[in-house]
């Protein structure tokens, strides 16, 4: 399945969750593709005005726009850094470790959707020809040894749906949307 066909069945029902063959790569990949397509059909239509608004007063970071670059950059770091040791030239840094957050309100949404959409392409083609028990190379930072694979892929599809539920709650804020 591809993004542009998932992203046309969105709109359709949401049955691109249901993978084509039951084989745990499959599994794997189709769901997080799913996870990946509901960023954009949650953002389908919003304008950026209300994608850089920040309604929860404790909280000046959580927009849509601040958490599509997020998903964008925490996805690079994993796939590109941690998974295959490469160096990630992320935004953040240690004065400002939610860096991503904060200039994401100075681009567009379209913009954003397109650079996560390549990033995402990107990952798919790096790790498509990777075993699910490719230990990663780069330093994890919470632990010596490396994870597979397979618990990155786990992991960004948990950290895409549960980002998801936020971009949900905001957009519902902006503009009355739901459940997309």
């Amino acid at each position: 399945m591809t993004s542009e066909s998932a992203s046309q069945s969105i709109s359709a029902g949401r049955v691109d969750d249901i993978p084509p063959r039951w084989d745990e790569r499959t599994v794997l990949t189709t769901f997080l593709d799913y996870a990946r397509d509901t960023v954009h059909a949650k953002c389908a239509g919003l304008s950026d005005a209300d994608a850089r608004r920040a309604p929860l007063p404790d909280s000046p970071l959580m927009t849509i726009s601040g958490l599509v670059s997020h998903l964008r950059w925490v996805e690079t770091s994993w796939i590109e850094g941690k998974l295959l040791g490469g160096v990630v030239d992320a935004p953040w840094t240690d004065d400002d470790p939610d860096r991503e957050f904060r200039i994401a309100v100075d681009v567009p949404l379209r913009q954003l959707l397109a650079d996560y959409r390549a990033a995402c392409a990107r990952h798919s083609d790096l790790v498509a020809s990777l075993d699910l028990d490719t230990p990663s190379k780069g330093a994890l930072g919470f632990r010596t040894e490396p994870v597979t694979l397979r618990w990155i892929l786990f992991h960004l599809t948990e950290e895409t749906a549960r980002h998801n539920g936020h971009i949900d709650i905001l957009r519902e804020l902006a503009d009355g949307t739901r459940g997309r």
